[in-house]
Parts: C-alpha cells; structure tokens; sequence
C-alpha cells in the first residue's frame, strides 16, 4: 500500500508541476487578448464586456499583440547570453563596478519618470518606455551585481537584492507588454476602421424605422404584402463582431460621424449577408 500511494503522490506531484504553468499561460494569454480586444473595440465606442467573448476568444486573440513583445524578449535573452560570453572573458571589478553605477543612475532616472507620471504621462509612449527603461536597468544592475559576487566573493551573494531586481524586471515586462497589446488593439482598429470593405455586408430588415444617422446607410421602405411583418431594408452596413445573442455593425466607411449599431440576434429583425464580389 505504501509504494502504491507513494506512486500516486509521484503522479499528482507531476501532473500539478504540468497544470500549474498551463493555467499560468492560459491566464497571461486571456489578459493581453483582453487588454488588445478592449482597446480595438473601445475605438469604435464598445465596451468590450458587452460584447461577451467567452475566454477562448480572447485566449486565440493573444498571438497577434504578443507576437513582438516574444520576439524581441527572445532576441534580447540571444543578445545577453552572448554578452555574457564576452564579458566573462575580459571580467574587470573597475570596468563592473563603472557599469553599476551607470546601471543604477539609468533606473533612478527611470523611477524619476515613473513619479513624474503627473507631469509628463502625456508624452508619446510614456507607458511604454517608462517600464522598458526601469526593466532593462533592474535587469542589467542584477546581471552586474552577480558579477560582481562572482568577481569579489567578499562581498556575499546578496540574494535578497538579486530577488527585487527581478521582481522590478519582471513586473516591467509585463507592463511593457500589457501596454505593447493595448497599442496593438488600437492599431488593429485603425487598420480596421480604414478597410472596413473587409468585413461582412450586411442587409437588414426591420420592424420599425431606426432613425439611423451615420453617413452611407440607406433606408428603404418595403412594400406590405401578406405575412409582410418587416417594415424597413437598411443597406451600407458591416458585420463588425457578433456577441452574445446581439451584431455589432458599423457603417461601410470610416466618418467621425458614424456610430456602431447594436441589434439583437432574434426575431425581431431579419438579415442577409451578401456574398462579395468575387466570380468564382
């Protein structure tokens, strides 16, 4: 009984050691794709939550902001591993010591910034450059401080100071990368809002007039007929995204005028999307 339960431990220990990293994963992918879904939909007046995405939507939107953050992250880690050759071949305390100091000035600057916020949060990419300067120089001044425990054995390891460079570091990344997505989202929208002829055409049929006031939307009365309950044909419109039970459309060209239009997903409209204009 007991080399059994000792095998059961074994196996739950390996598969929490499995689960643990994937739940990690799964929960960081959800956050930027929400953060990069929030951003794109809030251009075109959307809250993002009343849109309903279930979680596998905003996991599978993840890829495309994170992309350059991963490749630049994996470009860097190339970068510094191949540093690390060279300067472990040329280790010099005075040339360790100048680099802390210019490392430690560059991350005082950095948190200097960061308390600034107030007075210059407004400048053009504060959000992103404010935590890669803080980032790089928590992480260069741990780099160089394991230096120089390596170079001077005197002075200790300093673990606890090694531990808050990486935290700081960390926590960087993910703000720049957080951020990185939110810039994703709002280019992904611009880039949208200039081809809207990408998505769906839409023909919509209604009940009651709709008052609709964008520029480009046509409205044609239908003519009554027996069992004729619809009222109303709208055209110009784009299939945005489709939530839960509602369509979001959106006029078929960009105007500071235009609004995004929420219809509900039952019978109390009727739509057609039309097939593009492709022979076969």
């Amino acid at each position: 009984m007991a080399g059994e339960r000792s095998q059961a431990e074994r196996w739950v220990s390996f598969a929490a050691g499995i689960v643990a990293p994937v739940t990690l994963i799964s929960g960081l992918l959800f956050y930027f794709g929400y953060v990069s879904a929030r951003a794109q939909y809030e251009y075109f007046g959307i809250d993002v939550d009343t849109v309903g995405l279930s979680t596998q939507d905003y996991v599978m939107r993840s890829p495309q902001p994170l992309l350059v953050p991963l490749l630049v992250i994996t470009l860097l880690a190339v970068a510094a591993l191949l540093l690390h050759n060279v300067i472990r071949t040329h280790l010099a305390v005075g040339l360790i010591r100048r680099a802390r100091i210019a490392a430690t000035a560059v991350l005082v600057l950095g948190v200097l910034g960061l308390l600034a916020y107030p007075f210059i949060g407004e400048i053009p990419y504060y959000a992103l450059l404010v935590p890669l300067v803080i980032g790089l120089a928590a992480a260069a001044l741990g780099y160089l401080t394991y230096l120089a425990t390596r170079a001077q054995p005197e002075l200790g390891t300093q673990h606890i100071l090694l531990g808050l460079l990486a935290v700081v570091t960390i926590t960087c990344a993910f703000w720049a990368t957080a951020t990185t997505a939110q810039y994703s989202g709002r280019g992904l929208a611009k880039s949208d809002a200039k081809h809207l002829g990408q998505f769906p055409v839409v023909i919509l049929d209604t009940k009651e007039r709709l008052q609709l006031r964008s520029p480009g939307i046509e409205e044609t009365v239908l003519r009554p007929g027996a069992g004729q309950t619809f009222n109303f044909r709208y055209r110009g419109l784009r299939l945005l995204v489709v939530g839960e039970n509602r369509l979001f459309l959106v006029p078929q060209k960009w105007s500071a005028a235009n609004t995004t239009f929420v219809v509900p997903l039952d019978s109390s409209i009727r739509v057609q999307f039309q097939f593009q204009n492709d022979p076969p």
